[in-house]
């Protein structure tokens, strides 16, 4: 961005300027009174710097018509008339010297070189512009301080996150693992600078074991900085019982039957135990720390068989619900499913036999359904013409009256 340029007459020099500096610049001076041309531009951008590197300021003039350009420091003192450096300090070096430029580097920026440094331009009348530098400082140190180092299950835990001596103030983020969580921050300013720190409220649990927490700064001055710390959580057992033996089918009498048990926490359960709900364990049963083996099933031991593990947060369960079949049950069922099978044949094979008598009959009443006549056309057969069958059929019909009348 450009500074804005204003009139001004010629600089004073720094103050550490050889005795004929003075006598020097009050020549030059009297020099650019002198008109020297038209239509001159005099340029410049701010510079935005981070603390400790380097600051580059260009002084530069359109349409030269070789006029004398000089840099002056905020306190307005001459830091480079042309070429030579009046100002005694060695971090300001020439880069580029012209006609129509005049650059100077600053190095190892603080925060004391903030602020409006001043390029001149010896035309008549002298033309004036200011660079504005800014430093950046980034936050000298990033800390996660957490309210307790271990936590319990579904506890809320305070988590402070202080980001020390930056400028601007900077923006801090939280993340836990890769989803991101919303902090209250606030800001402190000490002189120039800024101290931040954002607090966190997060209620853990078990899943949370083991899972960082991210301190992440959003600032100009630093990209990537963060900071993390891992969650320590601990959580009662969690148990479950498995049957190791009849891997598949029923648990019938006179068979074995084993279970296992196993429960993980943090801490690691080292209590473990079993026992039957609302009865007493069966006496033949054997606990060999997380097995249950009872070698020898009956009807008797139908129940709930329990296995309990605590650690220092709290104590939990898991449940195996035992029903002992008849020794046969499994036989007289796959018996019945044969029976059913062999049942279900037969009915099918009498259905089709059924099926296959009902077709021929309906075909044979249909093929002898022409042979039923009254005797009214009889002699009509051989008559030799139409009109011969019309007659011997009137005279069957005659005849046949006639035998009628006759038997009355």
């Amino acid at each position: 961005m450009a500074g804005r340029a204003q009139p001004s007459g010629p600089a004073g020099s720094g103050g550490g300027a050889p005795g004929l500096l003075p006598l020097l610049l009050l020549l030059l001076s009297a020099a650019a009174i002198i008109p020297r041309g038209d239509g001159q531009n005099l340029v410049t951008e701010d510079v935005t710097v981070v603390e400790g590197e380097v600051a580059t300021i260009s002084c530069r003039v359109k349409n030269s018509d070789d006029s004398v350009i000089q840099l002056l420091n905020p306190n307005r003192q001459t830091i480079y008339f042309r070429d030579f450096r009046p100002l005694k300090d060695s971090r300001f070096q020439l880069v580029n010297f012209s006609n129509s430029e005049l650059r100077v580097s600053l190095t190892n920026v603080s925060i004391s070189d903030e602020g409006r440094y001043f390029c001149q331009l010896y035309t008549d009348p002298p033309q004036e512009i200011y660079t504005t530098i800014t430093v950046l400082v980034p936050p000298r140190n990033l800390v996660i301080d957490i309210q307790k180092e271990t936590a319990v299950e579904g506890e809320e835990i305070e988590l402070n996150c202080t980001a020390m001596a930056s400028r601007p103030a900077t923006t801090i983020r939280w993340f836990k693992g890769n989803k991101e969580l919303t902090g209250k921050s606030e800001v402190e300013q000490w002189s120039d600078m800024y101290t931040v720190t954002s607090q966190l409220l997060l209620k853990v649990g078990r899943e949370d074991d083991g899972v960082p927490v991210i301190c992440l700064v959003d600032h100009p001055a630093v990209k990537d900085l963060q900071t993390q710390r891992y969650l320590e959580v601990m959580y009662k057992p969690q148990v479950r019982v498995s049957q190791n033996y009849p891997l598949q089918g029923l648990t019938r009498e006179g068979e074995p039957l084993e279970l296992t048990c196993t429960a993980f926490g943090k801490p690691q359960p080292t209590d473990m135990r079993w026992l039957r709900v609302d009865d007493e364990m069966p006496q033949h049963v054997v606990v060999s720390g997380s097995n249950l083996l009872i070698s020898n099933l009956n009807k008797t031991d139908n129940g709930t068989y329990r296995c309990e593990a605590s650690n220092a947060v709290g104590k939990s369960h898991a449940d195996y619900m035992l029903f002992v079949y008849d020794s046969r049950a499994g036989e007289e069922g796959a018996i019945r499913s044969v029976d059913h099978a062999v049942v279900g044949g037969v009915v099918a094979v009498v259905v089709f036999a059924m099926l296959c008598l009902l077709i021929i009959l309906g075909r044979y009443f249909a093929r002898h359904k022409g042979t039923y006549f009254t005797h009214e056309a009889k002699g009509a057969d051989d008559a030799a013409d139409a009109d011969t069958a019309i007659i011997n059929a009137e005279g069957g019909q005659n005849n046949s009256e006639e035998k009628k009348e006759y038997f009355i």
